[in-house]
């Protein structure tokens, strides 16, 4: 059990930290850098599920992506398949839960990019997409990393929605967390325990490994 949870946990987390980090950090740009009508409406609605009990949130993407939901049936009928209970519906579960952290830091590293460099670059005339990833990105990377970061370790341990939308199925949905919450209600604390240990040490490395990335600079402090 602990070893299918853990591959499924990684695997899980992995695709959904990519669409975090690609997603959070366009929106990130469009709020930013961009002016439109409803904007901070846009805003709020993307940073629900941040303050949205996950079992809310979970009950919401089940509204929309369960058999009988909005997307869901569509889907279902055209298909015959769906999204519950499967493990892409984990990563959903994650990539929703976890991608407001993404978006707000990176909204907030954009926005403390000097446009003047972003002007400059387009002046000496590079398009939208060269001055964002030649200038502004770099700029930016920072912080856009720190968000990586934060939504990686929250989609690693998220629980609430996952069970809501994925359920709890042994070697098929039932990731990391999951697995700590059956082995506690078996009476298991000793694979619990396990568990729980090997989930922090993860957690605790990829973050301090990503931390010594992001400041390459201190390397050649005395």
């Amino acid at each position: 059990m602990i070893w299918s949870a853990l591959k499924l946990s990684l695997l899980v987390v992995s695709i959904s930290t990519l669409i975090i980090a690609v997603a959070g950090t366009a929106f990130g740009f469009l709020l930013a850098r961009r002016r439109f009508p409803g904007k901070e409406l846009l805003d709020a609605a993307l940073t629900l599920p941040m303050v949205l009990p996950p079992t809310v949130t979970g009950y919401y993407l089940i509204l929309l992506l369960g058999r009988r939901g909005l997307l869901g049936a569509p889907l279902y009928s055209l298909t015959g398949w769906s999204v519950t209970f499967t493990w892409v519906a984990a990563v959903i579960a994650s990539a929703v839960v976890a991608i407001p952290l993404m978006i707000k830091s990176a909204r907030a590293a954009i926005e403390s990019v000097n446009p003047d460099y972003e002007n400059v670059s387009r002046i000496m005339g590079k398009g939208e997409w060269e001055t964002f990833f030649r200038v502004t990105l770099p700029l930016a990377g920072k912080g856009i990393l720190a968000g990586v970061i934060l939504s990686f370790a929250r989609a690693f341990g998220e629980f609430g929605a996952t069970m809501m939308l994925a359920g709890n199925i042994s070697g098929k949905t039932q990731t990391m967390p999951l697995a700590i919450y059956e082995a506690m209600a078996a009476g298991e604390d000793g694979t619990a325990a396990w568990m729980a240990v090997i989930l922090t040490v993860i957690s605790i490395t990829v973050v301090y490994i990503t931390n010594r990335l992001s400041r390459p600079a201190e390397r050649n402090r005395p």
